[in-house]
């Protein structure tokens, strides 16, 4: 596939007349690629990260961050992290342009700002987050099909590991077939209607079952250390939710002006996009106190079909918003690894396909079932990554490249967002890790919970 032409846009790190982009210079590409960029409007670039954040990972949030944190802790946390991490993503999303390329890649990025070694620090830490994401995703896969099987069937036949098995199974031929991730298109629009089914069958079936049950407890669980490194842990769970780790490859999809519609596809999130979080998070938490359960839909009574609708709903969305965050490495392979002759579905293409995207669908689905620990994993992830790439890099970054622009208290404060997030970052580590050994040991791998 043809590279499209160089697009007119202007470098961060130049003498602009407004410093946001508007002027025009020919920029080429950091480093070549085989997947599409600069085609897609800005509201298709809002909806894939409207899918991210509401896919069915919602669907655990009541859970993994109110029950922890309660009403004004988890309240307030969820405000403030969706600032934080617009503001974050939005600096990111400025450095897009910067020293006269177009850097379509979050590594190259980093490399073209501090050197050889960052860029393979960063795309350690990116391939770490998405790994643990898609891990998490095809867990939360496996758990809607099991909750789909025992509306139908409660013979306890179907476990967890078998369920997760099967979903790796659907993403993997899902992969096959979509083979960048512009190519979503109308799968966005089924996205957007699988989410709405599951969120507004959440919602609803919680707030019949709110209205009729006796007063929640709505207390913190815990006490002494574990209610602190729970409470820690939470906080990952927190930026988790916001943000995807792969800005860079997603804006460079977008069409020029790339900074502009880039920041109109992150007010898109984070207006429009954030209301059906807080919707599901919100009313679940109301409904079911600290017994909620880390996935929504376990809890919930009400008609056998609207259940049966909302998990395959849920299952459905899994497998597209998967593929979302499976796209970077799928980029790198393909480019790395793949052939330049005919077209995305020319036989042989679609045979490496099979092979490497299966291969790596393998290995998340293998993790996956051996520690189906939902909780934990969004939490590690947040700790490990989120923290780091989205929040300490972003902020560094910006720092480095404007230093000569930025006046010292603009300094002090992108240094006390890098020194704070880091702290932030190794404490919500070491909750996460000793969450995952507590549940490790409570449960064997390839545990059906």
């Amino acid at each position: 596939m043809s590279m499209p032409a160089a697009e007119k846009v202007i470098a961060v790190d130049d003498d602009a007349k407004n410093g946001r982009g508007d002027e025009l210079d020919d920029l080429p590409v950091d480093d070549g690629t085989k997947h599409q960029i600069s085609v897609d409007p800005w509201y298709q670039v809002g909806f894939v990260l409207t899918t991210g954040v509401n896919s069915a990972y919602v669907l655990g949030y009541s859970g993994s961050v109110m029950v922890p944190l309660g009403w004004v802790g988890g309240t307030v946390g969820l405000l403030l992290a969706a600032a934080v991490s617009m503001y974050a993503n939005a600096l990111l999303g400025r450095l897009h342009l910067l020293g006269g390329k177009r850097h379509i890649r979050y590594r190259d990025l980093a490399g073209h700002i501090y050197g050889r070694k960052m860029y393979g620090l960063t795309w350690a830490l990116q391939y770490v987050n998405l790994f643990m994401i898609n891990t998490g995703f095809i867990i939360l896969a496996g758990q809607a099909l099991k909750a789909l099987y025992l509306l139908i069937k409660d013979d306890g036949a179907m476990k967890l590991p078998y369920c997760i098995a099967v979903s790796g199974f659907v993403c993997a031929l899902f992969a096959f077939g979509i083979p960048y991730l512009s190519a979503l298109r109308i799968w966005l629009g089924f996205s957007t209607v699988f989410s709405l089914i599951f969120i507004v069958a959440a919602c609803v079936l919680s707030l019949r079952d709110g209205v009729r049950s006796p007063p929640r407890d709505y207390s913190i669980p815990g006490d002494g250390p574990d209610r602190v490194f729970t409470t820690i842990g939470a906080s990952a769970s927190l930026v988790f939710a916001y943000n995807t780790g792969m800005l860079p490859e997603i804006q460079a999809t977008i069409r020029p002006p790339v900074v502009k519609n880039i920041e109109k596809a992150l007010w898109f999130q984070f207006t429009i996009g954030v209301v059906p979080i807080y919707a599901v998070i919100f009313i679940g938490y109301w409904a079911y106190g600290n017994e909620t359960s880390s996935y929504l839909l376990n809890s919930v009574h009400g008609p056998v079909w609207v259940k049966a609708l909302a998990n395959l709903s849920a299952f459905l969305q899994t497998v597209i918003a998967l593929h979302i965050f499976a796209s970077p490495m799928y980029e790198y392979l393909d480019t790395r690894f793949g052939s330049s002759e005919g077209g995305p579905f020319a036989f042989h293409n679609v045979i490496f396909r099979v092979g490497v995207r299966g291969g790596y669908l393998t290995v998340n689905t293998l993790v996956a079932a051996m520690l189906p620990f939902l909780g934990d994993f969004m939490s590690l992830t947040g700790a490990l990554s989120t923290f780091p790439l989205t929040f300490v890099l972003a902020n560094h970054m910006y720092l480095v490249a404007n230093r000569h622009r930025l006046s010292s208290l603009q300094k002090s404060w992108h240094w006390l967002n890098v020194i704070g997030f880091t702290v932030l970052a190794i404490t919500a580590a070491v909750a996460a890790l000793r969450l995952i050994a507590k549940d490790s040991k409570t449960y064997h791998i390839f545990a059906d919970v």
